[in-house]
């Protein structure tokens, strides 16, 4: 079976973007280089995408607004070791590798929180049916720790107001290849956010954590969904497992909002992980996930980027067809791309870009009614998670 996107075309749609998000650096050498986002605009603008978004200017988070999910130290911490001279508490995950401080920390990323705050108001208040933010999605900050590259917790803010203004249950699917960890735990105990984390295995990966028994707290259980898929997994096992899991629980669980993080480090050149999707495959997921707005949510999407360090081959090209399902008019894979992007690409940085939106892949599957088989890991995970989960939405695992 193979994708392809029945939901409307046309969709209002809006990008919560400008040009100071790229101030949430890390610095030369980090894996997670704000070129991925520039590039990624440079490729939507020239491929014609950006025509059909309303692009909204980002505003910056209040402190309140970032103390409804963390702790007033951590905040406090974090504008510290931004300040210069700096001051760095390890104790909060701060002046490691992975995370590294910078001058105007605190500004950056209370900068990035303010845009997926702004997309989650869009769509919650009927300006737009879809709303993104590629440079939100730090989905492995804590209340009172930074972790994994992710200064703030944006992803969990936004859906904490989306709760505040009324909200009844926000279905959360995070396609990082890591697992969604921080915004899984901030919402463990809430049965109002279904929270379904598709990522390689916490046996092979960062953070370690993320497997099927992980399903809720008291009073939350099944609210939790962890499919922790094994190394190698390319498109045919993980766009099986997806459609194995993903849309009865959300269908199901009947949202007002789905909320999504699409970091395309799933993809099989990305540097950090050992999955093998490719750029076929992440659009399939993306159409997939326009669907099910559209069918479980009355169409209210808001959308945010992730993980992603192959930063010229895989996330702009990844991320544009992110951008084009998300106004509803999706990108032909074999679209070439344009040629004035190439050529800004080996100006810039010396490298030749890819010259097609696509890797070449045909993006089917085998569907689960078709037969579950013991004999794989894929499928012995994913029957786990529906073991796991399905019972508590009143669904049948075994069907």
């Amino acid at each position: 079976m193979s994708e392809s996107s029945g939901a409307p075309s046309g969709c209002r749609a809006c990008l919560v973007y400008d040009e100071s998000l790229v101030g949430y650096d890390f610095g030369p050498g980090h894996p997670m280089s704000p070129i991925r986002v520039d590039l990624t605009v440079g490729l939507s603008r020239h491929s014609g995408v950006l025509d059909r978004l309303r692009t909204v200017v980002a505003p910056d988070a209040t402190e309140d607004e970032l103390l409804t999910v963390h702790d007033e130290r951590l905040v406090e911490a974090v504008r510290a070791a931004g300040a210069s001279p700096p001051r760095v508490d390890a104790a909060y995950g701060l002046g490691s590798d992975d995370n590294p401080v910078f001058t105007h920390m605190h500004e950056a990323s209370r900068h990035v929180v303010g845009a997926s705050l702004e997309a989650a108001r869009q769509v919650w208040r009927g300006e737009a049916d879809h709303a993104a933010n590629i440079t939100g999605g730090l989905h492995h900050a804590m209340p009172d720790r930074v972790s994994g590259f992710c200064v703030y917790n944006d992803v969990a803010v936004a859906i904490r107001w989306l709760l505040d203004q009324g909200a009844r249950r926000v279905a959360y699917v995070d396609v990082d290849v890591h697992h969604g960890d921080g915004v899984e735990r901030i919402f463990y105990d809430d049965p109002r956010v279904l929270t379904i984390s598709l990522h390689e295995t916490g046996q092979m990966l960062f953070p370690g954590t993320g497997f099927p028994a992980d399903s809720g707290g008291p009073g939350a259980v099944g609210s939790a969904v962890n499919l922790a898929l094994p190394p190698g997994t390319a498109d045919a096992g993980w766009l099986r497992a997806f459609h194995a899991v993903v849309p009865d629980l959300v269908r199901a669980f009947e949202p007002d909002v789905l909320v999504t993080q699409h970091g395309c480090d799933s993809h099989r050149d990305d540097p950090l992980a050992h999955l093998a999707l490719s750029v076929d495959g992440q659009r399939a997921s993306y159409l997939a996930l326009h669907d099910l707005a559209h069918d479980a949510a009355g169409g209210k999407w808001v959308a945010f980027g992730g993980g992603g360090y192959a930063v010229v081959d895989v996330v702009p090209r990844s991320w544009t067809h992110l951008l084009a399902t998300l106004g509803g008019v999706p990108l032909d894979p074999a679209t070439a791309t344009p040629e004035a992007w190439r050529a800004d690409v080996l100006e810039r940085f010396g490298v030749r870009a890819p010259s097609q939106m696509t890797d070449g892949r045909e993006p089917s599957y085998r569907p689960w009614e078709e037969g579950y088989d013991p004999g794989t890991w894929l499928d012995r995970a994913v029957q786990a998670t529906r073991d796991a989960v399905f019972p508590e939405h009143g669904l049948d695992p075994l069907v």
